[in-house]
């Protein structure tokens, strides 16, 4: 049976086992591409018409809460229900030429508009072709916004 110290040790053997750091930068990173989620939605409500979010509350606080909130909740679908379906619906993606993403996320963003719409606040998507184009100016930004961070995620590690 393994004390405490037995498995800080076994911890700490593997973290030296890789290339870098394990203690460095996870929690960061994860928190840099939240507010990078966040900003890029925030971004797409000012920009896509038929997507909007609404606060728990009218001040600031709320309204940025909010943001990173349902940014997080979109992180967790994408990253679970997203990854599940792009596996199984594989061989769609290939005959329609990558066109089904549009779809796919439009539907996830649906998803996520439904979830935080439970919780009683979050993300308003209008329609299905809002939720396709939200979908797809969300991941536009998303990823510029990424490119623009990535030497400060780079420089952390």
């Amino acid at each position: 049976m393994l004390d405490t110290a037995g498995l800080a040790r076994i911890a700490r053997v593997r973290c030296e086992s890789r290339r870098f750091d394990c203690h460095s930068g996870g929690m960061g990173r994860f928190l840099l591409k939240l507010i990078v989620n966040a900003v890029a939605l925030w971004v797409t409500t000012l920009i896509v018409a038929g997507v909007r979010v609404d606060p728990y509350a009218p001040d600031t606080t709320a309204v940025v809460l909010t943001y990173l909130l349902i940014s997080l909740i979109f992180g967790f679908v994408n990253g679970f229900i997203g990854g599940f379906v792009r596996i199984v619906a594989f061989p769609l993606y290939v005959l329609t030429l990558g066109l089904l993403s549009f779809i796919v996320n439009g539907l996830l963003l649906m998803l996520v508009a439904w979830f935080s719409g439970l919780l009683g606040f979050g993300l308003v998507v209008d329609s299905f072709w809002w939720g396709v184009l939200g979908a797809f100016v969300l991941g536009i930004f998303s990823w510029l916004f990424g490119v623009l961070v990535r030497p400060l995620n780079n420089s952390s590690s």
